[in-house]
């Protein structure tokens, strides 16, 4: 697995004051985890946003913090709806000999070799990202699947066709595996799933204007929190104000 590194500082800066650092090329960050206290950090924002890209939310980082170590991954990234870039993330420190539970992406190679493609059909992916159980040094970068086999409507890779390296694991013990990865499908019939998909879309939405719909409260609340509902974390407001 390729090796990702980042240098952290500790950062004084915090609530609104945070704003502050951004104008100075620097990205706030928190690092929480283990029995240690959260740690309010920053870092350049150039060599951040090029880990993010390549750690994204599954692979591991390598921190060095006033020059101590420590191993982590990407919990949580705020980004900014206008600009579209990072201002904040939520770092959590794993151990190296420790399982952990992430997400990794599950990735269709041979595109556009498949003889499905060749006659005209087309080929949909049907799930993008699978959690998986392994130790930081085991954790693949990517599950690959190749579609190349793939030839009529009626055929389909499962999560059966996708081979986990070793020492990695499905986090749930009765995953599904009949899960469809990939589908093959009639231009014209996906047009028309399409279309009434869309049709749908509209009906739903003058329904929901016309009793005045909101955001049910659970769902805010999920949203609110970095790591999502069932994840142990700060919030991103608390995150900030230390």
């Amino acid at each position: 697995m390729h090796e990702i590194s980042l240098k952290l500082n500790p950062r004084q800066e915090t609530g609104k004051k945070v704003s502050k650092l951004r104008e100075q090329g620097l990205v706030p960050s928190v690092v929480y985890g283990g029995k240690a206290e959260p740690m309010s950090t920053q870092s350049e924002f150039v060599s951040t946003t090029k880990v993010v890209k390549e750690a994204g939310r599954h692979t591991p980082v390598n921190l060095t913090i006033d020059g101590k170590k420590k191993l982590a991954i990407i919990q949580s990234i705020d980004i900014d709806p206008v600009k579209h870039q990072v201002r904040h993330i939520a770092f959590r420190s794993i151990r190296q000999n420790q399982s952990i539970v992430t997400e990794v992406p599950v990735v269709l190679t041979h595109v556009g070799e498949s003889e499905a493609e060749k006659t005209g059909l087309v080929v949909l992916q049907g799930i993008e990202h699978i959690e998986v159980r392994a130790i930081p040094a085991n954790l693949p970068e990517s599950l690959e699947v190749s579609i190349e086999a793939l030839a009529t409507t009626d055929d389909k890779l499962t999560l059966e066709d996708v081979q986990l390296p070793k020492g990695v694991e499905y986090a749930d013990a009765e995953q599904d595996m009949s899960l469809t990865v990939a589908n093959v499908y009639e231009p014209s019939a996906l047009q028309a799933a399409n279309d009434a998909a869309a049709g749908d879309a509209e009906d739903e939405s003058s329904v929901e204007a016309e009793n005045g719909s909101d955001t049910p409260q659970d769902a805010q609340d999920a949203e609110d929190k970095p790591g999502g509902k069932d994840q142990d974390e700060p919030k991103q407001s608390n995150v900030d104000a230390n």
